[in-house]
């Protein structure tokens, strides 16, 4: 990859607007996009995490607008900002997701779940409809949605979540027949990642977790990011409506 001054890989031309990326899988995947030549947009909700992390991704890449997932006023501020600063939106990850309880589905406070399909789901489709009609409708683009095993799985005592990433990968179907041809639209569904956001499913007890997975560890955000980048790049130009289980062969423990 040719390089600038200080060592930067050079411009691609190319934006892309990554929710929830102060951290975790979000960071993963602006770190891979800028690694590349992108410049970003990334968003979250802590403003002092959120300035932070683009400073470390590189001040001149990097545009960062803080607010929360599902609030409408966010969304379009996040792509205005995009437009007025880049003039263009060509990549939108929607990785931004919340969890906010563990137990039983039984047991669920509805407006518990009502608060995560608003977060993860509905959050989702605002942010593609802005982009859409901000910048991809008319020049093309492509979209990566954020999905997890959860989604494609039973998952006891984080039933609420996995639901929400099932109706992800199923927003993902829809938007991907909607948007063609000009707009490719893929999911991720990742296994347990080393993040802050996953640490109670594997804290104090790594080497247990990652005993059940046949690559012999855990998943890191670079792992996701690089999924994301081939997602977002020409060289998947003709994939669409697809959902990449990135689960280090979890999976194929299915049959034991």
């Amino acid at each position: 990859m040719a390089e600038r001054d200080g060592g930067l890989p050079m411009l691609s031309g190319k934006v892309a607007l990554i929710t929830g990326a102060s951290r975790g899988i979000g960071y993963g995947i602006a770190e891979a996009l800028v690694a590349r030549g992108d410049r970003v947009v990334i968003t979250g909700r802590n403003e002092d995490a959120l300035k932070e992390a683009a400073e470390k991704l590189g001040a001149d890449r990097v545009l960062a607008v803080a607010g929360k997932a599902h609030d409408e006023a966010h969304q379009a501020a996040a792509v205005e900002r995009a437009m007025e600063t880049f003039g263009r939106v060509d990549y939108l990850v929607n990785n931004a997701g919340t969890n906010p309880v563990f137990g039983p589905i039984a047991d669920l406070d509805l407006n518990v779940a009502r608060k995560v399909f608003e977060t993860n789901v509905v959050s989702a489709l605002g942010f593609a409809q802005r982009t859409w009609h901000a910048w991809q409708k008319e020049n093309g683009g492509a979209i990566v949605n954020i999905a997890s095993i959860a989604g494609v799985a039973p998952s006891p005592f984080i039933g609420a979540y996995g639901i929400s990433k099932a109706a992800m990968v199923n927003l993902t179907l829809q938007l991907a027949h909607e948007f063609a041809p000009a707009v490719r639209v893929n999911s991720i569904a990742p296994a347990v990642i080393k993040t802050k956001f996953a640490a109670a499913l594997y804290e104090n007890r790594e080497e247990e977790a990652a005993a059940a997975y046949p690559m012999g560890r855990l998943g890191v955000p670079e792992d996701i990011g690089g999924a994301a980048a081939f997602l977002l790049s020409d060289a998947s130009g003709w994939i669409t409506g697809q959902n990449l289980v990135v689960d280090g062969g979890l999976f194929l423990n299915a049959g034991v």
